[in-house]
Parts: C-alpha cells; structure tokens; sequence
C-alpha cells in the first residue's frame, strides 16, 4: 500500500470531571490524532500523551515535532507491504513511543481494512467482548471516595483500580474493601512510592488487592524485583515497560507478576504483540491499560486486548465514563451485567469518527502529501 496522505490534528476533548493522579489533574484529553490514506482507505491512530511530562517524557508538543519533522516524512510515499514494516522504517528515531505508536496503530487499521476484516481478527483475537474495569482518581475525601466507587459498582463495573498517593493510600483502600469485601480491587502507585514504604505495601498483603501497579520509580525494575520478594501482593509493572528489552530484564529480575501492556507506551500494536507472546510464555499475566484515550484509541485497545493472553480486566472503561461527547459516531458501551466492553466489528478497528466533532475539538491540524 502506497502511502498517499497523512493528516494530523491536535485535540482538546474536554472530561466530564478532573481526572486527578499524584502529580496533579487534568481537565481535558489532550491528544494527537493521525489519519493515513492509502488506496481510498483511511487509518486511524492517536497518540494520547499529555500537555506536561508527568507519565512520560513525550508530551504533545514533542510528539507533534517528531512526528511532523521525523517520523511522518519516513513513510510519506512509501509502499508498505505488511504493518511490521513501520516499526522498522522508524526505528533511526530514537525513543518516542507514543508518537511512533499513533502511526504504527494506524497501519495496522489500514491492512486490516485492505483485508475486509476487523483488527481482532487480522491479530488473530480470541476474544468478543473485553473483561473491564475502572480507574479512579484521587479524591476530596473518604465519603467522595466511597460515593464514586458506589457509582461504578452500580454501574456494573467488577474492578475498580484506585490511584494512591503518599498522603492518600492504606486507609482508602481499607475503607473501600470494608465496604466492598468481593470487589477486585487494586492500587496504583505511579511511580510515587520508595522501599521505604515497605511496611506501607506489607499492611496491603490483608487486603486481598490484585495488584498494585508501579509503586516505585517509573524507570526502575531492580526495586520492584526487591519489593516483590518482600510481599504477598502481585506488583504489576506500567511505566517501567517501555520495549521487549525492559519486558525480558523484568522477567529474569522477577520484578513483577502482572504488566500493563499500554500500546502507546511500547511504541504500537507490532511491538505489544511481541511482549504479549513472550509473557505468554514466560507466565507473566497481561492487562490492557488506558491512557484516557478518545473512541479511536479506545477502540484500537479493544482489539489488541482480544488476544489470549490479557487475562485481568482492562482499563477501557465506557465512552460516557470521561466525556459527554466523544470524536466517533460509535460510543463505546459497558455491558453491566458481566462487566464487559464488545470488541468493534467492523472492519479495521471497527468506528467510524465524526468529522464534525473532530473539527469541533482540534486546535491545531496539518497535512502532509506525497
């Protein structure tokens, strides 16, 4: 496939309610979305990193830099003959896995629609519909807390992942089990925490949380590996999985029991299937994380969390969940009863975008022909 033009438009979607973590809150989806056409077909990826480098050193003016400057010219007019070609076409350009993801996400939904088939099966999915939970933010209070969990409960949803802070940890979730002695619940440290918080973790072990993700440095496997051995709760790794190569040295440290493969992080779909057949192997158990993305990230998740081998509940929670009005004309669903998402069926990754709420959110737009 001859790529013939490819557009890229910087987004503002604003949230519903602040999404408050450790490092502060944010009040709308800032992103970048991509649109490659080739053959009459277009594919869509988005690169959902932040205005600030919190979770990650890209942010969205660096991204739009690399992409528009580096990444974009790479493949501009060239003939792809299968999706892994991106990978390797941009692999001169160090680093900057989100940006890299949003192109290499998009030649994935390209050959899949090449194909007449939706991205689960052209990666060879084994899964309809997506187990999900939900992630909440930092609240005011313990009441407010109780409140916005009793409210996804209700909703139908079976996980709730709850972030902590040093100044917000063991009573919340203390409190959050009291009331919820069934519910799979976990922790989500991002990266705020030390080995000094030992003891913290080790008062977690009467819990029963199914994991805590990323307590420690956001680059660090060595302590995780240290920590690991020091409780009973599984830690599940998120920032410090940038590559195959971090996935391989977590492994062989022992650092955790669980990954959050995001797709974004690791730099698109090729490499995410990549470390999900080595932990596949390895005994290391997948779930799909979420970046807050809009109905076109969200969806394209979906997809890659149909394979086999993501087994705890993903962070895709529904459409509804973050914004009153989405950029797709395909909203994505909770279904209340088993606490799952459908995986899209149509072709590619199976929505279609409204132009008119694209246009409605960009701030910025350019496009780039052969």
């Amino acid at each position: 496939m001859k790529i013939d033009q490819i557009e890229l438009y910087n987004l503002s979607i604003p949230f519903i309610s602040p999404f408050k973590f450790s490092n502060g809150e944010l009040l709308a989806h800032t992103c970048l979305i991509v649109a490659i056409k080739s053959e009459g077909l277009t594919g869509w990826g988005e690169c959902p990193t932040f205005d600030n480098p919190y979770y990650t050193y890209e942010t969205i003016k660096t991204a739009s830099h690399i992409l528009a400057d580096f990444l974009i010219p790479r493949i501009i007019n060239k003939n792809i003959y299968n999706p892994q070609e991106i990978r390797d076409l941009l692999a001169p350009i160090r680093g900057h896995n989100m940006a890299k993801s949003a192109l290499d996400c998009a030649i994935w939904d390209l050959f899949a629609q090449s194909q007449n088939l939706s991205l689960k099966n052209f990666l060879q999915g084994v899964k309809d519909q997506i187990k999900v939970g939900v992630s909440v933010s930092l609240e005011g209070n313990i009441s407010q807390l109780l409140n916005t969990v009793e409210n996804y409960v209700s909703q139908g949803y079976q996980r709730v992942k709850l972030k902590i802070s040093p100044h917000w940890n063991l009573k919340p979730l203390q409190k959050v089990r009291k009331k919820y002695p069934h519910l799979m619940l976990m922790a989500d440290g991002n990266s705020a925490f030390t080995l000094d918080d030992i003891t913290l973790f080790q008062e977690m072990n009467e819990l029963n949380l199914i994991m805590i993700e990323q307590p420690l440095a956001y680059d660090d496997l060595l302590d995780h590996s240290l920590l690991q051995a020091q409780i009973n709760t599984p830690i599940c790794l998120d920032e410090s999985i940038n590559s195959l190569h971090d996935t391989r040295m977590a492994i062989a440290l022992k650092s955790a029991q669980i990954i959050n493969l995001k797709v974004s992080r690791v730099g698109g779909i090729t490499n995410a299937i990549e470390i999900h057949n080595l932990c596949e192997k390895a005994g290391i158990k997948l779930w799909c994380g979420g970046m807050l993305e809009s109905g076109i990230g969200r969806a394209t998740n979906l997809h890659l969390a149909s394979l086999s081998n993501f087994v705890l509940p993903a962070d895709i929670s529904a459409t509804n969940r973050y914004f009153r009005e989405d950029i797709t004309q395909s909203p994505v669903y909770l279904n209340p009863e088993d606490s799952t998402i459908d995986v899209p069926k149509g072709i590619g990754i199976g929505i279609k975008v409204d132009k008119n709420l694209l246009f409605k959110y960009k701030q910025n737009q350019e496009i780039f022909r052969s």
